[in-house]
Parts: C-alpha cells; structure tokens; sequence
C-alpha cells in the first residue's frame, strides 16, 4: 500500500484529526503538505502502518537472482533483461545496493507464463515495486503458499483474479 493510500485510510481511524485540504478525504502531495510532523495525526498512520507492514516484510522470495545470473539462466542478453525490467515483464528491485530478481519468478529458461499480465495489474492498481513483491509473497495457503508460487502451478487463475479485483 502507497503512502498517500496509508493517509487516506488513516484518517478514518478513530480519533485521526481530518486532513486539511478540498475534498474531505483528499491525501497530501508529501509531508509538507500534512498538519505538522509530530501531531497526532502522524502518530495514528504510523501506528497503523506499522501493524500491516511487519507482517509481509518477513515473507519474502526463498532465494534471489542477480541480473546477469537472470540473463545467463534466459539465454538472453542482459540488455534484454533490462528491457523486460523496464516493460514490465520481469520485476527486479534493490537488494544490498544490486538489483535482483526473485528466483521463483524465474523458471527454467523462461519468466513464469502470467507473470506479465499480473504485474501489469498490480500496477494499474497502484502497486509500486515494492508492494508488488509485498503482494506477491504475502503468505496464502489457499495459492500453495503465496501469490509467486501459486503463479507457477494450478493456482495461477486465482491468482490473477485477485489481482484483476484490486483494481476495483
């Protein structure tokens, strides 16, 4: 979840002060922009970010792939990785200072068959990197385990049915 959706719902928590602004509900740009940084209202999104977040940081990809390692594993070039990166057939985000690819993601000597189409819908409902690995390793035992995994088996139907619905 991005932080202007963090704003959003923080204010209807009970006792969040309104957010200032036209439109009720409307987020702020960025900081400069919210009642002042050590307000209540500060404290309220935080406590409830806090909560949501810890419990997806610590689900997360078995192992992960260096982007030359990636191209190797593909037989492509690592331009070729870089453009799939950048299209968004391929997700890779920062890891100790190296972009990486989850291992999952990468089978055999091809991308997961609906990966693409499922990242594609993530980001159209908002998803940056970062939430889309979030959403991806979120633990789920009805998709074999999660999200990622359920993509590579049976599974890989629901998996972009509820996708398709956070766009809604």
């Amino acid at each position: 979840m991005g932080t202007s959706a963090v704003r959003r719902a923080a204010h209807h928590l009970p006792g969040a002060p309104e957010p200032s602004g036209s439109g009720g509900g409307a987020a702020y740009r960025n900081d400069r922009h919210a009642p002042g940084r050590g307000s209540a209202w500060w404290a309220v999104c935080a406590a409830w970010h806090a909560g949501a977040v810890t419990d997806f940081v610590t689900a997360g990809p078995a192992g992960w792939i260096d982007l030359p390692d990636v191209a190797e594993k593909l037989g492509v070039s690592i331009s070729k990785v870089n453009q799939m990166i950048r299209e968004g057939s391929l997700i890779a985000v920062k890891r100790d200072g190296v972009r990486r690819v989850p291992a999952e993601l990468v089978a055999n000597s091809t991308v997961l068959k609906h990966l693409p189409g499922v990242l594609t819908l993530l980001r159209d409902a908002g998803y940056n990197d970062e939430e889309t690995l979030r959403w991806l390793y979120q633990p789920d035992p009805d998709l074999d385990g999660n999200a990622a995994l359920g993509l590579g088996g049976p599974r890989a139907r629901e998996v972009k049915r509820r996708a398709q619905a956070l766009g809604f």
